[in-house]
């Protein structure tokens, strides 16, 4: 994604007039039991909660619990829409996440429809920077929730993008596969 033309300005009014505003993501994310194995895989946990489901069952669970740290395969879904849809105009690679809190509801499980609803719940500009902190609820098919994270983001304000921080970082970059 290329640098707004927009004005640092109109970029920062826009994004605080969009505090506090509420966002569904426009489809759900289903949870496949392969994917939570891979995952617990990819983080180095072997608890037998991600890979067996009788071991799962033992603790209470009907199948398959994904690590904790899974909520961010749904967080990053779910901060790409936010930045690329609704609060425009910003460089995802200018932009690093400096803070998060999770409140866990309950278990993130295998066979799960989860739901996301987004928020950009404050906007400030401090040293030439933009700091965003971000809100996702994400709920299960019957709307109970089950993480709900804030997340600081950290941006640099203005069309002063530096070709050769860029360069630096362009292959540190999560990207899609």
């Amino acid at each position: 994604m290329t640098r707004s033309a927009e004005p640092t300005e109109d970029r920062a009014a826009r994004a605080r007039r969009l505090v506090g505003y509420n966002y569904r993501m426009p489809d759900y994310y289903e949870v496949g039991r392969e994917k939570v194995r891979e995952y617990a895989i990819s983080v180095q946990n072997d608890h037998p909660a991600h890979y067996d489901e009788v071991a799962a069952r033992a603790l209470g669970h009907p199948t398959l619990i994904a690590p904790l740290t899974f909520v961010s395969v749904i967080g990053a879904i779910a901060q790409r829409f936010l930045l690329e849809q609704i609060i425009t105009g910003f460089d995802l690679s200018q932009i690093l996440q400096t803070d998060q809190r999770l409140i866990f509801h309950r278990p993130i499980r295998a066979g799960d429809r989860l739901s996301v609803d987004v928020s950009l719940e404050s906007f400030r500009q401090s040293a030439g920077t933009d700091i965003f902190v971000t809100k996702n609820v994400v709920t299960d098919k019957d709307g109970e929730p089950v993480v709900t994270t804030l997340t600081t983001l950290v941006g640099r304000a203005g069309n002063d993008a530096d070709p050769q921080r860029i360069e630096r970082i362009k292959d540190v970059m999560m990207r899609e596969v």
